[in-house]
C-alpha cells in the first residue's frame, strides 16, 4: 500500500502535468498528447482525490473546467458559466445504462414509472464558442476559457460563413420539407432581447485536408488535425489569418436568454436555434430510455467514419429543461448530462523501426512499425508515413514517441512526433535509391509526390497485380484467369514472371484448390486462344504506367512494331497523338529496364503472336469524331461496337458534350439520349452505325 507521502507527491505531479496540458491545449493550441492519454491522467487524479478527499483542493484541475485567457484577448465574463460534462468511457452500452440509472435515482423514480425522455446528439471534436446575439444581432462571440471568463475572438468568428451575423426567423426544417416538426419549436419564433447560442467551432475533414494540400504547395505551415485548426484559427490575432481558414459552426445549447419564451425541451431548443437560421446538426434524436439512447451510440458509431467532421463521443441530456433545473449541478458538471465517448482515435506510441512496402502498382510507402497500442477499437502495430515528403514533414525517426491516430476502417496514421522525448543520435531516415523488393530504380515522376518502383513486370511485388491487368477482358482476355486463382498460382510459386502463365498444364492446374480437370482444360484452352491478339492489345496488358487501352492502340498503329516502340526515343514516342512528355518518358523508362525487355521476348517466345507493320490510318466520315455508346445494341456488344469505331478513326466516349458529334442508342438508352436530344447531336442505331463504318476505307 502507498505512503500518504507518495500519494501526495504523485496527486501533485499529476495536478502539475495536467495543468500544463491544459495550458498547451487550451491557451497555446499546441497540445502534446492525445485525448486518451489526457483522460487517463485526469481520471488517476480524479480517483485519488475520491480516495483521499484531503488531496481535493480549490486549484485542483477536477475542480475547474481549465484554460486562462490569453492576454492579447479582451476577456469576457461568462454570465451563464460554460461548463464541462461528465465522460463515460466504455465502448458498449454501460455508459447510457449508467447515466440513465443516476438520473432515475436522482428524480427517485422506480420501475414502475415511465422511461425518461432524453435528447442525444453528437460531440464535436473543436472548440466551444458563446454566441451572443442582442437584439438579434451577433454583439459577441467568446470562447470557453476557464468556463468563468473567456476570451472575445468576435472578429475571427465573424469570418465563419456559417454563424449568421443577424438572426433572422424562418420555418423549421420540418415544414420546409412537407414533414412534420418532430420538435416543440414555434413556426416563427420572436427575437428574443438577449439570446446566448452555445456551439463548436471544427473543421471538416476535406476542407482541411484541401487546406493543407494548398498551405504545402506554397510552402507554409500545414495543420497538425482539425480540431487543433479549429482552435488555432479562432485564436489568430490577425482576423484575415482566421478568414482564411476554411472553419465551421454547430450550435448545441444556450447560454443567457433575455425576453424569450425558451422552449420546453432541449430538442426544442435546437429546433429553435435552426429556425432561427442557426445550424444545427442533423445527427440528433429524441430517446425514451436507457436501451434508446444505447442505440443512438451504437448507430452514431457505425456512421462515424463517413461523417465528414471529427467527433470523439455522443451527448446525452435529459430533454426537459425543467427536470433539468431540477436535476442541477455537481462540481464543475450538470447531473442532466454526459459524454459516451468512442474509443480514443489517437494514441501515444514508440517507432520500433520504419520500413518500406511496395504495393501493387510499383509505389514505395514508408510505414512505421509500432510498439503495440490501442487505439480506434483495435491493437495497432504499423501505421502509414503516406509518402516521403510526408515523412521528411513529420520528421519521423526510429525511437520516436509519436501521436498514431485511427479513424474507423482508416489505415493508422502518424499524426505528429513528440521532439522533446527523442533520444539524443537519433539519425534521419533516407530514401531508398532502390526497390527493396527487386532492387530496381526507385523513381519520380515531375509533379507527383509518389516513389516508384521501376521493376514493372519483374518485381515480385507488383507480380499479381500484373498478372490481372495481362489476363484482363481488354488486354489479353485470358478467361478463367481471375484474382483467387492467380493468389494460388502467386503465393504457391507457380508463377514467378508473367511468361510462367504460359508453362501451365492441364495437370499443374487439376492440382490447385478448387481446380477441377474441366476447369483446368478451359483455361489452358483460353491461354492458348489468347497468343493470338493484336500489337494494341499486348501493349495494353504489359500494364506500363499511363499507357491506357487508347494509348497503345495509337502507339501500334504509328509506331506498327514491338522493336520499333522499345526501341524509340522518347522524342519519337512524343509524336505519336495523344502522346506527350510524361507518357512518353513513362514508356521509354519502361523499356530501358532490361528485365522488362526480357519479359517481351520470353512472351513472343511462348508463342503469343500478332499482326506487325504500321497501320494505316483509316479515313471516312467518323475520322477524328467523338462518339458515345449508350443502351443496349441488338447484335454488337459495347466492346465490338468500340473497336470497330476506333479502327474507323472515331474516339469513343463515355459522356455527352457539346463537342460529340454522334450517339449510337441502343434499348434503355436513358440520360444519355435525352441530353444528346436536348443539345441536337446526330442519334444514330445500329443500322445507322453499320452503315457509316461500312462507307470507310481503310
Amino acid at each position: 500500500m502507498p505512503s500518504a507521502e507518495s500519494v501526495t507527491e504523485r496527486a501533485a505531479a499529476l495536478r502539475a502535468q495536467i495543468a500544463r496540458h491544459d495550458r498547451l491545449y487550451y491557451e497555446l493550441d499546441a497540445p502534446e498528447i492525445p485525448d486518451a492519454e489526457y483522460d487517463r491522467l485526469f481520471r488517476e487524479l480524479q480517483a485519488l482525490e475520491a480516495e483521499h478527499p484531503a488531496l481535493r483542493t480549490p486549484d485542483s484541475p477536477t475542480q475547474r473546467v481549465g484554460g486562462k485567457p490569453l492576454p492579447a484577448f479582451a476577456p469576457v465574463r461568462h454570465v451563464v458559466p460554460m461548463l464541462s460534462i461528465r465522460t463515460e468511457t466504455d465502448t458498449e452500452s454501460t455508459g447510457a445504462l449508467n447515466f440513465d440509472a443516476r438520473v432515475r435515482r436522482e428524480l427517485k423514480l422506480d420501475d414502475t414509472q415511465p422511461p425518461v425522455e432524453y435528447a442525444a446528439e453528437l460531440k464535436f471534436d473543436g472548440l466551444a464558442i458563446n454566441l451572443r446575439y442582442e437584439r438579434g444581432v451577433l454583439a459577441l462571440a467568446a470562447t470557453r476559457g476557464d468556463g468563468e471568463t473567456g476570451e472575445d475572438v468576435t472578429q475571427n468568428v465573424r469570418t465563419i460563413h456559417e454563424v449568421p451575423l443577424t438572426l433572422v426567423p424562418q420555418p423549421p426544417a420540418g415544414e420546409l420539407s412537407g414533414r412534420p416538426s418532430l420538435f416543440d419549436a414555434p413556426s416563427v419564433p420572436e427575437i428574443p432581447e438577449v439570446l446566448e447560442v452555445r456551439g463548436e467551432v471544427y473543421m471538416r475533414r476535406d476542407r482541411f485536408d484541401a487546406f493543407n494540400l494548398r498551405a504545402d504547395a506554397a510552402g507554409e505551415r500545414t495543420l497538425v488535425n482539425p480540431r487543433n485548426a479549429a482552435a488555432g484559427s479562432i485564436r489568430q490575432l490577425d482576423p484575415a489569418i482566421a478568414a482564411r481558414r476554411p472553419l465551421s459552426f454547430f450550435a448545441y445549447g444556450l447560454g443567457e436568454v433575455q425576453g424569450w419564451n425558451v422552449p420546453a425541451t432541449h430538442a426544442g431548443v435546437l429546433d429553435a436555434l435552426a429556425a432561427f437560421g442557426m445550424p444545427v446538426c442533423d445527427h440528433r434524436a429524441v430517446c425514451s430510455g436507457a436501451d434508446a439512447l444505447a442505440a443512438f451510440h451504437a448507430r452514431i458509431a457505425e456512421a462515424r467514419a463517413g461523417l465528414p467532421f471529427d467527433i470523439d463521443g455522443v451527448v446525452y441530456k435529459v430533454n426537459s429543461l425543467a427536470l433539468q433545473q431540477k436535476l442541477g449541478f455537481v462540481t464543475r458538471e450538470p447531473r442532466w448530462a454526459v459524454a459516451h465517448k468512442y474509443p480514443a482515435q489517437e494514441a501515444l506510441t514508440t517507432v520500433q523501426d520504419i520500413e518500406v512496402q511496395v504495393g501493387r502498382t510499383g509505389k514505395l510507402t514508408p510505414v512505421a512499425r509500432l510498439a503495440p497500442v490501442f487505439v480506434g477499437g483495435v491493437t495497432v502495430t504499423n501505421a502509414t508515413l503516406h509518402n516521403f515528403f510526408e515523412l521528411r514533414r513529420k520528421k519521423v525517426r526510429k525511437g520516436d514517441t509519436v501521436i498514431v491516430r485511427r479513424a474507423g476502417d482508416v489505415i493508422p496514421e502518424v499524426v505528429s512526433v513528440l521532439t522533446d522525448r527523442r533520444e539524443v543520435g537519433a539519425r534521419p531516415y533516407f530514401r531508398p535509391k532502390r526497390c527493396p523488393v527487386c532492387d530496381s530504380a526507385v523513381v519520380r515522376e515531375k509533379g507527383e509526390v509518389d516513389h516508384r518502383c521501376s521493376g514493372g513486370l519483374y518485381c515480385p511485388a507488383q507480380r499479381k497485380q500484373a498478372l490481372l491487368h495481362f489476363a484482363g477482358r481488354r488486354a489479353m482476355d485470358i478467361e478463367g484467369l481471375g484474382e483467387k486463382l492467380v493468389d494460388q498460382l502467386v503465393d504457391g510459386k507457380l508463377i514467378l514472371m508473367l511468361p510462367d502463365i504460359y508453362k501451365l498444364g492441364v495437370l499443374k492446374l487439376s492440382e490447385l484448390e478448387r481446380m477441377a480437370d474441366k476447369s483446368a482444360e478451359n483455361l489452358v484452352a483460353a491461354l492458348e486462344k489468347s497468343k493470338t491478339t493484336t500489337l494494341g492489345r499486348f501493349l495494353f496488358a504489359l500494364g506500363i504506367r499511363h499507357v491506357g487501352e487508347a494509348t497503345a492502340k495509337d502507339l501500334a498503329r504509328h509506331l506498327g512494331s514491338m522493336d520499333r516502340i522499345m526501341d524509340a526515343s522518347e522524342a519519337e514516342l512524343a509524336q505519336v497523338p495523344d502522346v506527350g512528355p510524361v507518357v512518353a518518358a513513362s514508356i521509354h523508362r519502361f523499356f530501358a529496364q532490361s528485365h522488362n525487355r526480357e519479359v517481351v521476348e520470353q512472351l513472343r517466345a511462348c508463342g503469343i503472336v500478332w499482326e506487325e507493320g504500321e497501320m494505316q490510318v483509316a479515313s471516312g466520315p467518323l475520322v477524328g469524331k467523338t462518339v458515345v455508346l449508350t443502351g443496349a445494341l441488338p447484335t454488337l456488344s459495347r466492346d465490338e461496337a468500340k473497336d470497330l469505331l476506333e479502327a474507323a478513326g472515331a474516339k469513343v466516349a463515355g459522356s455527352v458534350s457539346k463537342k460529340t458529334d454522334f450517339v449510337v442508342a441502343g434499348t434503355d438508352a436513358g440520360s444519355k439520349l435525352i441530353k444528346a436530344q436536348e443539345l441536337g447531336i446526330t442519334i444514330l442505331d445500329e443500322s445507322g452505325l453499320l452503315s457509316l463504318l461500312g462507307n470507310r476505307e481503310s
